[in-house]
């Protein structure tokens, strides 16, 4: 193999493969990038075996079509130190060479029989969806992912798909998020896309994306990329079945307001204690270390009697950061009951701190 490729082309693809590289073990093959020639096009791959990218572009020049491993994270630090002019990748004796001008660098390839197949699209079920919509959907709700949850359920996203809507829903076990986003489809069908994929939908979806699924394998496919997630097996929590019903109070709330006050207790401490009374809204610290904070804001709820919340500060702040809006509604029944965060189509139900 032998191409000619701009700098700048090669580093972006680079770097948005960075992600998918086995970092651990080197000397694995998915540590490598996958490179190959095809009808005029350069594709390159990588693969950790739960997720992988594909990538490809028609603006380089084939000298001699052909296929090369390169270890990914060598191969993209060669790249960046090299001047932003045309980039030669040539093959000799399994090695891959990168040359440019007088500058030349080798380094070893492995097998690329041995680099591992990607699923293909073949007649797997489709969904569309706009990408944008998708990506401020999953940004919304993805601090709500849990992390190393032995219920492996946990640690990754629903897309839960009926009754004429594809719902996106996370939980962590002390808050649940849910953005539901109205579209007529053709299946109901849920999966879940585990937290890494999240974060990787998040950098990469903005062209026009077609979406394909089975039981294990979810792939997006755009002009320029392939994308691909293994998915999670196991049984999502009812989430519906954890949305309150009826709520008694429903208070109209400004973003800003509301957050500038959060912010001020939570330096003191994450866990903060609001108090709705009549005419204000009190907001309070809760920590055994004889350090308080106190803070309140002028404000008409409308309640006879007073109502408290006991919550952790991030779960409120992690609503507010994601909505579009200057107020949202905040729905509850008493205090020490679960409470709802709305803006438009999300919605965070909050479980307090007893105390």
């Amino acid at each position: 193999m032998k191409v000619s490729v701009k700098k700048s082309i090669l580093e972006t693809i680079l770097l948005n493969t960075q992600p998918y590289l086995e970092k651990k073990d080197l000397s694995q093959i998915t540590s490598h990038v996958f490179i190959s020639t095809e009808d005029n096009t350069l594709i390159i791959k990588a693969t950790d075996h739960e997720i992988g990218l594909t990538y490809n572009t028609k603006e380089i020049k084939i000298i001699t079509a052909g296929n090369a491993t390169a270890n990914g994270k060598k191969l993209l630090d060669i790249i960046k130190i090299l001047k932003d002019d045309e980039v030669i990748l040539e093959t000799i004796n399994d090695y891959l060479y990168i040359k440019q001008n007088s500058s030349k660098f080798k380094l070893p390839m492995l097998n690329p029989n041995d680099f591992p197949l990607f699923p293909e699209i073949d007649s797997k079920p489709k969904f569309d969806i706009n990408s944008k919509i998708l990506v401020q959907s999953i940004k919304k709700i993805a601090p709500a992912i849990d992390t190393n949850n032995p219920k492996f359920e946990l640690n990754g996203s629903l897309i839960d798909i009926k009754d004429g809507a594809i719902n996106l829903v996370a939980t962590d076990t002390k808050r649940l998020a849910i953005v539901k986003i109205e579209k007529e489809t053709e299946h109901n069908f849920s999966l879940i896309i585990p937290k890494k994929a999240i974060s990787e939908i998040q950098k990469l979806f903005f062209d026009d994306i077609e979406m394909f699924y089975d039981e294990n394998t979810l792939i997006a496919s755009s002009s320029n990329f392939k994308f691909f997630t293994k998915l999670i097996n196991g049984k999502f929590p009812d989430y519906q079945r954890i949305i309150p019903k009826t709520k008694n109070f429903r208070i109209l709330l400004d973003r800003r307001l509301m957050i500038d006050a959060i912010k001020q207790i939570s330096i003191i401490s994450n866990e903060i204690k609001i108090t709705f009374k009549a005419e204000k809204i009190v907001f309070e610290s809760l920590n055994d270390d004889n350090i308080e904070a106190k803070t309140e804001i002028e404000f008409k709820t409308g309640l006879d009697d007073d109502i408290f919340l006991a919550v952790n500060s991030r779960y409120v702040l992690d609503f507010l950061s994601n909505i579009e809006h200057d107020n949202f509604t905040l729905g509850f029944n008493d205090s020490g009951l679960p409470f709802t965060l709305e803006s438009d189509n999300f919605m965070t139900i909050v479980m307090p701190i007893m105390i």
